[in-house]
């Protein structure tokens, strides 16, 4: 049974809107308060009446409240084949640009922003391009800067990257120390990570390939609408938009503007402005 109700969670989305500027009020009502009841549980409140004081009346709160109830669950090269398939079908045509400009919206601890710049370096295009990782909670971006992820994944890692079409040693890409692997700077290098709200921030550049994988999914379709509108007003014509593998912008107005480019895979190509 949930200790905070359904319009509990309504009441606190509103305080959080009204005074902090954080909008969750689109967000799955039902993936909301799953996270915030385990979060009401974990920080041991008393009351919802406690719980909503604290979220009101202390700022230093809400960085570990934000933290907390935003998605952070990534790897490297996840859903190998979508790698595959920017290697054989993105990359080729994005080589054919002087300058390319990719944002990485949602980018979590930054494990698939090391692997687009691994599927950059490995085509000879790291050097001309530059990788914009965005993400609302700022304590992910700076786990994502630092590289550095437990040493237990790589060999999970690994195999993703085998499977994504990968043909060097993946462990040429890190030093392992310890507990951990931090992966080499010269793949960061050409990485900016900055914050960036999907829900009240706009575009802030144009790119030829947008990589937003499964954020959409804990957003309402007016949300999910509102977002691939910005991914769309984003993109260069003939540029690139991948999304996670429950993702779709079908039902989007903006739809007829895309080609999806592998229908295993959920890429698409903005054909029209």
């Amino acid at each position: 049974m949930n200790a905070v109700k359904e319009e509990e969670i309504s009441v606190l989305l509103n305080d959080l809107l009204e005074c902090y500027g954080y909008d969750f009020t689109d967000y799955s009502l039902a993936s909301m308060q799953r996270r915030i009841n385990r979060l009401f549980s974990m920080d041991r409140f008393p009351s919802f009446a406690e719980f909503r004081y604290r979220v009101r009346n202390d700022p230093s709160y809400i960085q570990h409240f934000v933290e907390e109830i935003t998605v952070n669950v990534t790897e490297m090269f996840r859903d190998p084949s979508f790698y595959l398939a920017l290697r054989k079908q993105v990359l080729p045509m994005l080589a054919t640009y002087p300058f390319i400009r990719i944002w990485h919206a949602g980018c979590s601890t930054g494990e698939e922003v090391y692997s687009m710049a691994i599927l950059l370096q490995e085509a000879n295009l790291l050097h001309k391009s530059v990788i914009y990782a965005t993400d609302i909670n700022t304590s992910v971006l700076e786990k994502a800067r630092k590289g550095i992820f437990p040493i237990a994944n790589m060999q999970q890692y690994s195999q993703n990257y085998m499977a994504s079409g990968g043909q060097h040693e993946f462990s040429a890409y890190y030093a392992a120390k310890y507990d951990y692997a931090k992966f080499n700077e010269s793949l960061s290098r050409k990485v900016i990570f900055a914050p960036h709200n999907l829900v009240t921030d706009g575009s802030f550049n144009e790119f030829q390939l947008i990589i937003c994988r499964n954020v959409l999914i804990y957003f309402n379709k007016d949300l999910q609408e509102k977002v691939l509108r910005l991914f769309s007003e984003s993109l260069e014509q003939l540029g690139y938009l991948g999304l996670g593998a429950k993702e779709t912008l079908k039902f989007t107005n903006d739809a007829h503007k895309f080609r999806q480019i592998d229908k295993r895979e959920k890429i698409w190509r903005k054909v029209s402005i």
